[in-house]
Parts: structure tokens; C-alpha cells; sequence
């Protein structure tokens, strides 16, 4: 990917059985794709080994984000996926073993217990709705309230019913196990709603990496979200759990409040389900897909994600060109409203961001090149969505790969030394972007990395340089 060519805001695409091919998977990384994302609700473990294993081979510096199930009840995989009408009457069950023909079976052993007669029951993102007519024993007997199909491994929500049991399954423990084995770079956690959550997952982790991205899709979440930010590394925002959980009519007042809640505290933040859902059988996008796009963008996003689009859908590669038109388009506006207001944070850890902003849009600089070794200068620099494209050089593999994600950012991996009592590391880094064309001799960047590392995680060195000017001090050849 060329420097010019580094998105603001980032794509994450769903990898399915259309897309996990190599020539498919080069298509829509050129197309724009960002982030590659594994549904763990969806196939074998098997499966997503191979798949990552041919991503890795394809494309070795993408990202790639493992979805993990959590406590969300889906239906189980079914041989037989039934169609309904209005007012049909269908059998769930929370025994396992049922194929779809007699009775479904949910992934839930428990909710026979909490539900009761005139419950609300939705499906496959809020899109099926049913009315519990009873309850006998483990099934739940159920109205139809609309046409549908109900599919294998579809979310099962109930509004304001809360199961009881472990913070982390034991199903948890194996995905999480299974994602360091498979070293892939987030774990996104389903229905998080409390800093102590993504804390025993982080525990579990025990590693830098994978990072993790809590996923806000209930009532819970959105009354601990300002903990759940600040503990966690990034933000998902799964609007159809959200949509279901709490109230549909209030879904954007959330989307909105949850992105004002990350960029206060510099989180990215990602907006799923349902982005370009019409491009899933036809080529084109609706409207109001448009419009949903466009705002998310200008409220802030960092990413948006598709889904069904690139998985299983007719058009991936379309799907990610329209939404990458989109972005630019919508990145364009918001610069011209962002950049004219004054937005500075007043904070200790936005204070080198903000002269590092007023630098960017004072001088020409072309390029900001970030010395980090963790990510975080690189995520507050991004925060700020300037125009310039962040270099954000790591001698951390997995550090440089994870920062892929960041608006406007290209990780960017170097194995040298970070000194702590000299600054030695910042030529060479620097002759390696030179080297590998990262940054070329008409470029003026804009350098930041912490110096004498003491207390704190501020960037203590802002430089600026004329790379023409480098090139002839250090006698690069």
C-alpha cells in the first residue's frame, strides 16, 4: 500500500466462505481492506486455522480480529433451517441435539428458566421477532410475529433479561486460549459490560497481544461505558445486539454517544452490522446505507465493518469499493469542519498531541513518523485525525501490525534496539523509512518518540526535518 494510499478510517471486512481465497483476499486488500475479521460463532476451529494461515501467507501485515461468542445465545447448527409465516408457532429448546425439523436448539442451557409467557424473543439481529406463548420444561414455545427463516448460528436476543452464571465460560477460556495460539491481533469480546470483564480477559491474555475490543451491544454496556472504555484497547460498537437489548428507536443517541466516549479517551471505535447489507445480494448500495456510512464517519469512527457483505455475500470486493468511496468523500467534509474549529483537549495526555496537531497544520509536513514501542503515541496522534498519513514505527512484530487499525496509520516494523539512555535507535529508524521508501527525499516529516524513558508515556521529542536534509547529515546511500 502506497503512503498516500493510508485510510483514515479503517475497513474491517468479514472473511466467509466467498472470501477466503488468495486472489480474493489480494482483491480486497487492494479494494481496502484493513482489517480482516474471523467470526468464531461461525465453523470449525480447524477452519479459522487455516484461514489464518492463509492470510498470513497473502497478506502477512494485515491485521486480523477473531470474534469471540461470549455469553450471546445463538441457535445451534442446524441440518434443517426452518421457514415461518406470520403466526406460525415454533419450538426452541435449550436441550442440544434438535436439527431444526422438531425443534431448534439454542446455545443456552439456562434461559428456559428466565423466560416467561409474553416475552419478546428477537432473531438474527432484531430482523425476526417472536412472542413466547410457553413454556414446558426446556422448550420454549414461540409465536411468529412476521415471514422469516431461521438459520444456523443466528443471535438470539431478550431484552432486559439477565442470565446468571460465570463472568467467562469455559468456551471463553478455549477461544481466548486458541487466538495466542493462532497469534492473531484483537480478540473482540461479545457483551462486555464492566472495566472488571475485559480485566479477567486481559488476565487470561497475559500478553501484549492479542488486543482487545469490547464489544458494547447492551443496556449494561452503556451504563459502564466511560470504565469499559478506558480499560479496554478498542471499541465495537454490534448495533444489532444493541438494537435488540435496548431500544431501536434510541439506537443512534447510543452509536453517538459511545463515539464521543472513545474519542475522549482516544480509543478507536468501530461501527458494525448492517453497513451495505443491500450489497449482500445486489451491487449497489441504499441511501440510506450511504447516509448511515457517511455519519458514523463524521461523528468519528474509526473503522466500519462488513459483514455478511464480504463472508457470504455476491459482491465483497464491491461491497469495500463503495464503502471506501464513501469514507473519502465523508473524511473530505469532516477535515474541512474539523480543522477550522479549535477541538484541543485540555489534558496531560492530549498536550503533545495537540502541539504535534498545531506543527501538522502550521508547516508543511507531509508525513508523521512515531518511535513507539507499545502503540500509544501512535493511537493519541491518530485521535487527533489529521491529514497527514502516521508512520508508526515498532520493534515489536505484533505492536507494528496491531497499529494497522488506527485512522491514518501504517505500522511499520523495524527489529532494532529501543535505547533507554540514548537516543541512538531515532537515526536508524529513520534510514530504514528512508530505505524502504516510506519517506523520500521531498517529504518533510514530523518526528515524535519518548526519549530517557522515567515516569509517564509522553512524547518528550517533537522534531521536524526536511528528509533532503538527512539524507546529506547522515550520508544515507
Amino acid at each position: 500500500m502506497m503512503i498516500n494510499d493510508i485510510q483514515r478510517t479503517k475497513i474491517v471486512a468479514t472473511i466467509g466462505p466467498v472470501s477466503a481465497k488468495p486472489m480474493k483476499l489480494k482483491m480486497m486488500y487492494k479494494a481496502g481492506m484493513s482489517i480482516a475479521r474471523l467470526n468464531g460463532s461461525h465453523n470449525s476451529l480447524d477452519w479459522h486455522i487455516n484461514t489464518i494461515e492463509l492470510i498470513r501467507k497473502t497478506l502477512p501485515e494485515l491485521p486480523i480480529l477473531l470474534d469471540i461468542p461470549g455469553k450471546k445465545i445463538r441457535t445451534s447448527v442446524l441440518k434443517y433451517e426452518p421457514s415461518f409465516n406470520n403466526l406460525d408457532e415454533i419450538t426452541l429448546t435449550t436441550e442440544n441435539g434438535f436439527d431444526g425439523r422438531k425443534k431448534i436448539s439454542i446455545t443456552s442451557s439456562d434461559l428456559h428458566k428466565y423466560i416467561k409467557k409474553g416475552d419478546v424473543i428477537y432473531a438474527d439481529d432484531g430482523t425476526l421477532k417472536f412472542t413466547v406463548k410457553n413454556v414446558i420444561d426446556r422448550d420454549i414455545i414461540v409465536i411468529a410475529n412476521s415471514k422469516g427463516k431461521l438459520k444456523s448460528s443466528k443471535g438470539i436476543n431478550v431484552p432486559h433479561i439477565t442470565l446468571e452464571g460465570k463472568l467467562i465460560t469455559e468456551r471463553d477460556k478455549k477461544m481466548i486460549k486458541f487466538a495466542k495460539e493462532v497469534n492473531v491481533d484483537y480478540v473482540g469480546i461479545s457483551f462486555v459490560e464492566s472495566a472488571l470483564h475485559i480485566k479477567k480477559i486481559r488476565k487470561l491474555i497475559n500478553s501484549e497481544n492479542p488486543k482487545i475490543i469490547a464489544k458494547v451491544e447492551n443496556k449494561k454496556g452503556i451504563e459502564n461505558l466511560e470504565e469499559i472504555v478506558k480499560e479496554t484497547d478498542v471499541i465495537m460498537i454490534d448495533r444489532g445486539d444493541l438494537s435488540t437489548e435496548t431500544n431501536i428507536e434510541s439506537l443512534a443517541i447510543n452509536q453517538k454517544q459511545i463515539i464521543n466516549k472513545s474519542l475522549k479517551f482516544a480509543k478507536p471505535v468501530i461501527v458494525a452490522t448492517e453497513m451495505l447489507d443491500n450489497m449482500i445480494l445486489n451491487s449497489y448500495p441504499t441511501k440510506a446505507e450511504v447516509l448511515d456510512i457517511s455519519n458514523s464517519i463524521l461523528d468519528g469512527a474509526t473503522a466500519t465493518m462488513l459483514s455478511g457483505e464480504t463472508a457470504v455475500g455476491k459482491y465483497p470486493i464491491e461491497s469495500i469499493q463503495v464503502m471506501s468511496k464513501i469514507s473519502k468523500s465523508s473524511i473530505m467534509h469532516r477535515d474541512h469542519i474539523f480543522f477550522g474549529e479549535d477541538n484541543k483537549t485540555k489534558s496531560d495526555v492530549f498536550g503533545s498531541a495537540n502541539a504535534i496537531k498545531d506543527l501538522c497544520l502550521s508547516l508543511p509536513i507531509t508525513k508523521i513518523i512515531t518511535i513507539t514501542v507499545t502503540g500509544f503515541a501512535a493511537r493519541i496522534i491518530s485521535s487527533q485525525m489529521l491529514p497527514q498519513p502516521i508512520l508508526a514505527i515498532s520493534n515489536n512484530k505484533n505492536s507494528a501490525r496491531s497499529l494497522n487499525l488506527l485512522s491514518g496509520t501504517k505500522g511499520i516494523y523495524y527489529d532494532t534496539k529501543f535505547y533507554k539512555d540514548s537516543l541512538e535507535h531515532i537515526p536508524k529508524c529513520l534510514f530504514y523509512l528512508w530505505k524502504t521508501k516510506n519517506i523520500l527525499s521531498n517529504d518533510m516529516i514530523l518526528l515524535t518518540a519518548l526519549g530517557y524513558p522515567g515516569s509517564g508515556r509522553r512524547m518528550n521529542i517533537i522534531q521536524t526535518h526536511y528528509v533532503n536534509d538527512l539524507t546529506k547529515t547522515f550520508s544515507w546511500k
